[in-house]
């Protein structure tokens, strides 16, 4: 099984950035469809984004499209979350996940996943 560390969360001011990694060690994940998803206190953990095995093709939750990018370097074992004009709606844990089987927008179609990181947006 793949070992996941998420990196780069913090606190930024609304409309601000951050980049978020997700370093895999233990196998390669080039074969793997990878995943990002949130955890809001209080509330049930959800999808934020998904992409397939070369970043060919990438998914969105409707709360971030246009705002949050995937992207993936296999040659670094490594997947990011490029967030953009953020909102304190968007602070979370957020958790990165290597994906198994079944659909992508749900905790059950993965089976490896990072220990977390916080991110914090201020108004």
């Amino acid at each position: 099984q793949v070992q996941l560390v998420e990196s780069g969360g913090g606190l930024v001011q609304a409309r601000g950035s951050l980049r978020l990694s997700c370093a895999a060690s233990g196998r390669t994940i080039s074969s793997y469809a990878m995943g990002w998803f949130r955890q809001a206190p209080g509330k049930e953990r959800e999808f934020v984004a998904h992409i397939n095995w070369n970043g060919g093709s990438t998914y969105y939750a409707d709360s971030v499209k246009g705002r949050f990018t995937i992207s993936r370097d296999n040659a670094k074992n490594t997947v990011y979350l490029q967030m953009n004009s953020l909102k304190p709606e968007d602070t979370a844990v957020y958790y990165c996940a290597a994906y198994y089987s079944g659909r992508y927008g749900y905790e059950d179609a993965y089976n490896s996943w990072g220990q977390g990181t916080q991110v914090t947006v201020s108004s």
